[in-house]
């Protein structure tokens, strides 16, 4: 069990990736109905593929929103430097409700030149009630070592060959894994009985694996997809829409 100056949960995200937003949402069930202390931390899509031939790999919009994701954890480094965790739990949950739980873009022209610029940021910033200063990060490189070193410590929990969210239980000794991914947001009746049923899992000794690549789009309006539509099921081949094999 954690210690009296630890969290319950730390839970690695990316603002820019659906499905950590997803299961944040869950976790926040989970968190109100356990009194869980949540602490949010970071981890960077486009850190994690900074090798990675972005034109080959990946559908073309992908590097442009992971490079927004880390503009945004660079503002959230910056204001948790000042105000502690707390200011990153309330930037967390500001930036999912500009990016995801809005009407559906445009197009993928009008959602990528809102990701991550200061229009977006400011409205989140505004939402967590913090100071627009912290826009200045927005640019400054100066906080990547920050948030690759939290990338590094959340794949070192896990190993490398996943994605984002990963969520370390009962730190520091407790168990972590990547996900769950989840497409359809549980009722909070349901919440506490599923994440039980997750850690029940995860906690058995030399358990390692339980995956498929096929997933539902999220239940998310800004997809087009609302709480009563099943979303259109892709093959998310290691973890994201390749556009082919490496």
């Amino acid at each position: 069990m954690p210690t009296s100056d630890q969290p319950d949960l730390h839970f690695y995200f990316d603002p820019v990736c659906p499905f950590a937003w997803m299961t944040s949402k869950w976790v926040r069930l989970v968190q109100a109905a356990k009194e869980y202390r949540v602490e949010w931390r970071f981890i960077s899509l486009r850190l994690v593929n900074e090798h990675v031939d972005y034109d080959a790999m990946f559908p073309p919009e992908y590097e442009a929103g992971h490079n927004a994701g880390l503009r945004m954890l660079r503002v959230a480094a910056a204001a948790r430097a000042v105000h502690g965790p707390e200011a990153t739990d309330r930037l967390q949950l500001a930036y999912g409700k500009q990016v995801f739980d809005r009407p559906k873009w445009a197009d993928d022209a009008e959602r990528l030149a809102a990701y991550g610029n200061e229009a977006m940021v400011t409205a989140a910033l505004r939402d967590a009630d913090l100071s627009l200063d912290f826009l200045d990060a927005l640019h400054d490189s100066a906080w990547d070592q920050e948030i690759r070193r939290e990338t590094k410590e959340a794949r070192e929990l896990t190993g490398k060959d996943v994605g984002t969210p990963i969520l370390h239980v009962d730190p520091p000794h407790g168990v972590a894994f990547f996900g769950p991914v989840i497409s359809r947001q549980p009722a909070p009746e349901d919440a506490v009985e599923l994440w039980d049923h997750v850690l029940g899992l995860a906690r058995y000794g030399g358990f390692s694996e339980l995956k498929r690549s096929l997933r539902e789009l999220p239940q998310l309006e800004v997809l087009g997809v609302d709480a009563n539509t099943i979303g259109k099921v892709e093959d998310w081949h290691g973890g994201s829409r390749r556009q082919r094999v490496r």
